[in-house]
């Protein structure tokens, strides 16, 4: 591992968890409808908003790896069936995105990103939407890849490949860390990448996919590891 010269980095569920992140951003939303366009609410409890995303889903099987245009999407269909048309979507959107990047690192994140910036190219790369500027430490990463922007989500090899590329190494010098076995570990392993899987609850590791590099608890176990290899 001493030839690693970039790192990418994933981020839900690797320098935060997300899923507390989504359940109150989505209350949020869902108060804020209910008093600025109280139709909305008056037709759609929580759970058919569900319903309607898992729908929307299905409709558009292209768009998977952009959260935004599917949740942007939902929003208008809501707004279309209680009349209201699609004036409420940005702002809406705005609501949402500003409560799902309201974050809170695990401990040592920061300061195991800013170690590691001192050594390696880091990029991070995400299937979801956060907005780095938003929580606060885009100035800990030299380029952000979104499955958006890649036109694919992890594990599919474009959003690796895109990864190496801003990163400027090759796929081989590249490192590659995530929570996720499938969606980090695997994916990276069959673009060429290095991989270390963040596994924070001491999970079996799945036969079915390639087996990381590294195993780590949390992040900042990282640069001593890297300086010993």
């Amino acid at each position: 591992m001493n030839d690693i010269r970039t790192i990418t980095m994933d981020l839900d569920d690797t320098l935060w968890e997300i899923h507390p992140v989504i359940r109150r951003a989505e209350a949020r939303l869902y108060e804020w409808m209910s008093e600025h366009y109280p139709r909305i609410t008056e037709m759609f409890a929580p759970a058919d908003l569900q319903i309607l995303r898992s729908q929307v889903f299905t409709e558009f099987k292209d768009h998977l790896h952009d959260l935004t245009f599917i949740r942007r999407t939902v929003l208008t269909r809501l707004g279309e069936a209680a009349g209201y048309g699609d004036s409420h979507v940005e702002a809406a959107f705005e609501v949402f995105d500003d409560a799902r990047n309201d974050v809170e690192l695990f401990p040592g994140a920061r300061s195991a990103l800013a170690a590691l910036r001192e050594r390696f190219v880091l990029v991070a790369v995400t299937n979801g939407n956060a907005n780095l500027e938003k929580i606060g430490i885009r100035e800990l990463f030299d380029d952000v890849i979104s499955a958006a922007a890649a036109g694919a989500a992890k594990p599919a090899r474009p959003i690796f490949d895109a990864a190496v590329k801003a990163g400027g190494a090759s796929a081989e010098q590249t490192l590659h860390v995530g929570d996720d076995p499938l969606r980090d570990v695997h994916g990276a392993r069959d673009a060429g990448l290095r991989s270390v899987w963040v596994n924070r609850n001491g999970d079996a590791w799945p036969d079915e996919y390639h087996e990381p590099d590294i195993e780590v608890q949390h992040i900042g176990e990282l640069d001593a590891l890297l300086g010993q290899s």
